[in-house]
């Protein structure tokens, strides 16, 4: 009987984020929806505050951008993510896999590459699929500041625990 191979380490903890391919680098995406909302800058603090409004090329029932090929032709403030963009954009949520490698963490139990499944992000609570009140077109920029919420930018408790027969 032939021994096991051993098995290399996954991408996301054997390369950087510089290294990746695109197919690995947008793997990385869980789909959580999170970076999409609207965020708004407290013009006296500079804080990132959240809301539970879609950007307008957000599908809040996929959690996915409707034209990601034209996003930013579209939507002139959407951002790329890159590298360098990953290590210096604040706002990006603490569960999003691109700031947790690019601070040297892991992926979490609950992410697809890791469990397999894209549906333990909704799971977890991560994803915002049912939390969205609307698109940014579908509202007055007046309703916006009254959208404020703080759940985008946290953990949520399910994220944070190991449910029993994952990871």
């Amino acid at each position: 009987m032939a021994a096991d191979p051993i098995e290399s380490p996954p991408f996301w903890r054997s390369k950087s984020l510089e290294e990746m391919t695109e197919a690995e680098w947008e793997s990385l995406c869980d789909g959580c929806g999170r970076c999409c909302l609207v965020k708004l800058e407290d013009e006296d603090t500079g804080r990132i505050l959240a809301t539970d409004i879609g950007c307008r090329l957000f599908d809040a029932g996929t959690c996915r951008c409707r034209d990601y090929e034209n996003r930013s032709q579209t939507v002139p403030d959407c951002v790329t993510l890159t590298p360098e963009a990953v290590r210096t954009l604040s706002w990006l949520p603490p569960t999003c896999a691109y700031r947790l490698i690019g601070e040297g963490k892991d992926l979490p139990w609950w992410h697809p590459l890791v469990s397999g499944d894209p549906q333990t992000v909704v799971e977890a609570g991560v994803s915002v699929r049912g939390k969205v009140h609307a698109n940014e077109d579908e509202v007055g920029e007046d309703e916006i500041v009254a959208r404020l919420v703080n759940w985008p930018l946290r953990w949520p408790a399910a994220a944070r625990a190991r449910k029993a027969g994952r990871g």
